[in-house]
């Protein structure tokens, strides 16, 4: 392993070292003082930037720092392959997630000074970011699902970050049970890559295949590209997910985590190439995205809540953009739009204090954008839509009723199998420690 390759490994690893330490001190009894968790952090993110100099000139020499682990396990013709691999298209997406988090970690040791919670913030955010350079960085797709699932888990859990108030927990098991269901889309359409091309590797070169079993995979990674991003119609869990604290609202639906499921197209873009109708289903997912963050976020009552639908709008036109085949337009839009977004969450809270001061110095009140383009339609038109953007599209009642509903109803009628206890000797059910009669137990 040579220096620029040691480097890579330790950019991705570091998070994840940190976030295993600290969470193995936090298991025995000692907490850190907020100083030494926030130094750590610099510490850690500094090292990385560093590191990262060294990746980057080896890179631009020879096109790709590639390290190869060998198998995880095999299982006949499947090999899980632990790659990881830093090329043209992961790097600028490894650099934004390490200066970023370094960004917020250093944002964060004031903004959550004394807040009870200020060490579990800590660790999530280095798993996090742990989870997102192996998603980055994985040279296969078998290693970019683990990379995947940290992230969404670490999505979750800051959502619910306030876990004493009610809200905060009943949207994070919302976007869960979302995560849950399109995550279904990248698990099978990485088993069909095994079972048609042999390979879900794209380190020594992308699998082959025919073009309708290549739409058939882009169809299915588009499924989880879309969830993670927030896509029509999956949309209605965006807004839910400002519930955490504003510093992971700016690194997750600003930034990063958002962005996962473009760079998961970006990196599917061989195979998109060769459908017609997976690029075309793109292009529309995200036009119809598009149009629908810009027209709910004129309704939006709060400035947290305005930024995600702005970051949704942004990220239909990132979609089209990959449809499209502007791959590097694409990837300079997400980091412009990335940088930019994390800046105005992490202003969020003082926006409103800023808009009065400019108003007052102004003395006139701002005119309303795109007020000419509402001109054009008429009055019940008008109406209409606002009481449609108000409503979010509608889209809350479609993932009641066709996501979380149904996973609910699924993982109730699995608890109650867990409950009837079957002996694993006698193959009956175990009598009821509360004495209440065996049907009573089952129906209960």
């Amino acid at each position: 392993m040579d220096f620029p390759q040691a480097m890579l490994v330790f950019v991705v690893l570091a998070p994840g070292v940190v976030f295993g330490v600290l969470a193995l001190l936090w298991l025995v009894g000692w907490v850190p003082a907020e100083r030494l968790v926030s130094g750590i952090t610099g510490v850690t993110f500094s090292a990385a930037i560093l590191a990262l100099f060294v990746v980057l000139r080896k890179v631009l020499a020879t096109g790709a720092v590639t390290v190869t682990f060998g198998n995880w396990f095999a299982v006949h013709d499947y090999h899980f392959p632990m790659v990881l691999m830093a090329d043209r298209l992961s790097f600028p997406f490894l650099g934004m997630t390490v200066v970023l988090v370094g960004l917020i970690g250093q944002f964060s040791a004031t903004y959550l000074h004394r807040e009870p919670g200020f060490f579990r913030f800590f660790l999530l955010l280095h798993l996090f970011a742990f989870g997102s350079l192996i998603a980055f960085a994985a040279g296969s797709f078998d290693l970019l699902v683990g990379g995947w699932e940290i992230v969404g888990i670490t999505s979750v859990l800051l959502i619910a970050f306030f876990q004493y108030r009610t809200p905060p927990v009943e949207n994070a098991l919302r976007v869960f049970a979302v995560y849950r269901a399109t995550d279904v889309g990248l698990l099978v359409g990485v088993f069909a890559m095994h079972h048609w091309a042999g390979t879900a590797s794209f380190a020594g070169g992308f699998p082959r295949l025919s073009a309708d079993r290549a739409s058939t995979v882009c169809l299915l990674l588009l499924l989880a590209a879309a969830g993670k991003a927030a896509q029509v119609p999956f949309s209605g869990w965006l807004p839910r997910a400002m519930e955490g604290p504003t510093p992971s609202s700016a690194i997750f639906y600003g930034a990063i985590s958002i962005h996962a499921g473009a760079y998961l197209l970006l990196r599917l873009q061989p195979m998109l190439a060769q459908s017609s109708l997976a690029s075309a289903m793109v292009i529309a997912v995200g036009l119809v995205t598009a149009i629908y963050g810009t027209t709910s976020g004129r309704a939006s009552a709060d400035a947290k809540t305005s930024l995600a639908f702005a970051s949704l709008t942004q990220v239909g036109v990132v979609f089209v953009e990959i449809g499209m085949g502007l791959k590097w337009i694409a990837v300079a839009h997400i980091l412009g739009h990335a940088t930019v977004r994390t800046l105005q969450f992490l202003r969020a809270p003082s926006m409103l204090h800023d808009y009065h001061q400019m108003h007052s110095a102004v003395g006139v009140e701002f005119p309303a954008t795109a007020k000419h383009l509402e001109d054009l339609l008429p009055e019940s038109m008008q109406l209409w839509l606002y009481r449609w953007a108000l409503d979010r599209g509608h889209l809350d009642t479609f993932l009641d009723r066709f996501v979380i509903y149904p996973l609910m109803r699924i993982s109730k009628f699995f608890a109650r199998l867990d409950g009837m206890g079957l002996h694993p000797s006698l193959g009956r059910r175990e009598a009821p420690a509360s004495g209440c009669s065996a049907g009573q137990e089952g129906i209960g």
